[in-house]
């Protein structure tokens, strides 16, 4: 492993399910010691605005080199925090992030709830840190196709995952070790 693995501290960024008992991140953050998580909140769930909150508090809480570890709508989260940065970030891993441009399957935040909740629109810039995005070709939250725009308009290298669903659970995935090496390549 590189220097960004052993040396930065890697805090896990959750998607809007927060903590997912046999989720890949929930894997990574038990057998890895120097992996934090941002906790779930208590209320305000849907709130953009709240969850940017709580990430830049759990950054607050570390010193020293920082890699963001995102998933889901926690993607989504760590380029909306992007936008308003006040600390230096080594780099980020953004897997799977959704599309929330487009209406989502039954059971998730309508596009009227996303507006709503300050996610829309979905942020486009350039982010201000190396990263790698990490997409599904076959993920119920975000066609392959809308996932490479979102990796070219961040300036981040697209990782093609092949056919992994959406990298959870429900896709069939539990741990995940190609993370450790995703996030070894980022510098």
């Amino acid at each position: 492993m590189n220097a960004t693995f052993h040396e930065a501290a890697i805090l896990m960024v959750p998607g809007l399910r927060d903590h997912v008992e046999d989720h890949w991140q929930t894997h990574f953050a038990e057998t890895h010691a120097n992996v934090r998580t941002v906790p779930p909140l208590q209320r305000d769930k849907l709130d953009r605005a709240a969850r940017v909150a709580a990430l830049d508090a759990e950054l607050a809480q570390i010193e020293g080199p920082v890699v963001l570890v995102a998933h889901s709508a926690g993607v989504m989260i760590t380029a909306h925090w992007a936008l308003r940065q006040r600390r230096k970030i080594r780099g980020a891993l953004l897997v799977t992030p959704p599309d929330f441009d487009a209406p989502l399957p039954e059971g998730y935040p309508t596009l009227d709830e996303l507006r709503l909740h300050g996610w829309l629109p979905t942020p486009r810039e350039r982010l201000p840190f190396p990263c790698v995005v990490a997409a599904s070709r076959n993920d119920p939250l975000a066609r392959f196709e809308r996932v490479a725009d979102m990796a070219r308009d961040w300036g981040a290298r697209l990782h093609d995952l092949g056919e992994v669903g959406h990298m959870n659970p429900a896709s069939g995935f539990g741990e995940w070790r190609e993370a450790e090496r995703l996030i070894a390549a980022i510098d």
